[in-house]
């Protein structure tokens, strides 16, 4: 089923050096629209930052494989997480991420609308996103890969269909 992605405002933090100090950043509503309008766009969603497969697998290779999608017409390879800009801010210095655009999704919202927020109080993580990879353009999902399993505090976690490979085998064979 192709569907529109929702139409969220997310909230970020953009550097800005002219306010000057240790903090030099400032609140940036980002859109759905200012993502994916006229784009192709790889997404992909994990439960949260600094978190194990998160942090050794899933980001890891997207970002080492951005110039693959990057040679298959992507305009942007996005990450999304049920964290807060700072968190998200802090991971990516921590991973080095310089290609990948870190989208937090504080509140939830977008995760929610997907259909996709999950209870993770088993782990003491609360709401957050069940692990998915999807294609868009122009804002119209093209391809879905979501994990399997999809339920409230999941006893595993899976990762077999949402990682870069996967994604990228995908847009070779369009």
């Amino acid at each position: 089923m192709i569907t529109n992605v929702p139409n969220i405002t997310f909230k970020t933090r953009v550097r800005n050096d002219a306010l000057g100090g240790t903090n030099p950043f400032e609140w940036k509503d980002v859109t759905t629209d200012d993502l994916f309008k006229n784009k192709k766009v790889v997404v992909f969603s994990l439960p949260g930052a600094f978190t194990p497969t998160c942090s050794t697998s899933h980001l890891p290779r997207y970002e080492e494989l951005y110039s693959e999608f990057k040679a298959q017409g992507v305009d942007a390879v996005i990450c999304i997480s049920v964290n807060d800009a700072f968190v998200m801010y802090q991971w990516g210095k921590s991973q080095n991420a310089e290609n990948v655009f870190l989208l937090p999704d504080g509140n939830g919202d977008f995760t929610r609308q997907m259909g996709m927020l999950v209870k993770k109080d088993n782990l003491g993580f609360g709401m957050r996103s069940w692990r998915y990879g999807m294609y868009v353009e122009n804002g119209v999902i093209q391809k879905m890969f979501t994990e399997a399993g999809y339920q409230d505090n999941a006893p595993s976690d899976p990762f077999e269909v949402s990682d870069a490979d996967t994604m990228l085998n995908y847009l070779k064979s369009r």
